[in-house]
């Protein structure tokens, strides 16, 4: 059986998804973002969360882009846009949102209001489904959508995410699309081991803005430790094997997370922050700095709608 609940905590006005049966519940704070603020499972008689989030609502507000963005949509773009700056159709756009050594980072609604439009809870599911209508608030992205923001809860601790991005504006508008989760298992990730299937890795200049180049990459298509591996790095997604194309998992405790990320999301960005208690892996829909470089960028026309899935889920290991 499953519920929802909305409650207040930590100055938050949360949506909860809850599995009863299984203790299960998954934390949604709509006035941040619609981020995705703890993912809690029953381990040894012990809610548990794997997500990386905020101490506080103060927190959030002082400290969302310092802290790395965690847990934050990422729309209409994701990761980098090279300078703040690119061409759509015949203009130039500089994007004027937080920027990282003058690049513009992360999107536009990482920090925005979203308000709840539908929640549902049965036998099979909690489901709680989230809107914000953009409206060319930022002048570097003088365009319209809404974006449609879905979680549902399952059995066997399963969260879906579907974003749907619907161009409201009367022309062609670019969009990029993903997620930037911090998931962590209470200590250090240099201890987890961790699987994805990709066979290439995006080359990098020294500003992090892919060149263009591809290049062979297999070192972690098996479960293998961490240890020191620095992560800033985006991935090109092997489809042809079977899903969970990803797997962090920690013998210890006996746990591990699953992502299945629908063909929508052919990029997997992978970042580990110096403190190395947490880990940021990314389903992204086109590369980095994608509005310039047209890798996996959607051109949606007037009216048109883009949907993206993912899934998140917890096993628990005998």
């Amino acid at each position: 059986m499953f519920a929802i609940k909305n409650i207040s905590g930590q100055g938050f006005d949360k949506v909860i998804l809850v599995d009863k049966n299984e203790g299960t519940s998954i934390e949604i704070i709509p006035s941040c973002g619609a981020i995705l603020y703890a993912f809690n499972v029953l381990l040894d008689n012990a809610l548990f969360n794997i997500i990386d989030n905020y101490v506080n609502i103060g927190d959030f507000k002082d400290n969302v882009e310092y802290k790395g963005f965690k847990s934050c949509k990422l729309s209409p773009f994701a990761c980098r846009i090279n300078k703040a700056k690119y061409r759509f159709g015949e203009k130039i756009y500089t994007i004027e949102k937080f920027l990282l050594n003058g690049d513009a980072i992360h999107g536009l609604l990482y920090a925005s209001d979203f308000v709840i439009i539908n929640q549902e809870a049965n036998q099979e599911y909690a489901r709680v489904t989230l809107l914000h209508h953009y409206t060319a608030t930022d002048k570097g992205y003088p365009f319209y959508f809404d974006c449609i923001i879905t979680y549902e809860l399952k059995k066997n601790n399963l969260l879906t995410l579907t974003t749907q991005i619907i161009n409201k504006s009367e022309g062609l508008i670019p969009v990029q699309d993903g997620w930037h989760p911090y998931f962590t298992f209470g200590s250090s990730i240099n201890e987890l081991q961790l699987e994805f299937q990709s066979k290439e890795i995006l080359e990098f200049n020294n500003e992090l803005i892919p060149t263009g180049n591809l290049l062979p990459y297999d070192k972690f298509s098996s479960l293998k430790k961490i240890e020191h591996t620095v992560f800033d790095n985006c991935f090109t997604v092997n489809f042809a094997e079977c899903q969970p194309l990803c797997v962090v998992r920690d013998t210890h405790k006996k746990i591990q997370l699953e992502i299945y990320p629908g063909k929508g999301y052919p990029y997997l960005q992978i970042y580990t922050p110096s403190h190395r208690n947490s880990i940021s892996i990314e389903n992204l829909s086109a590369a980095p700095d994608a509005f310039n470089n047209g890798l996996g960028l959607v051109v949606l026309q007037p009216g048109e709608k883009a949907v993206f899935e993912t899934s998140f889920k917890i096993s628990l290991l005998v």
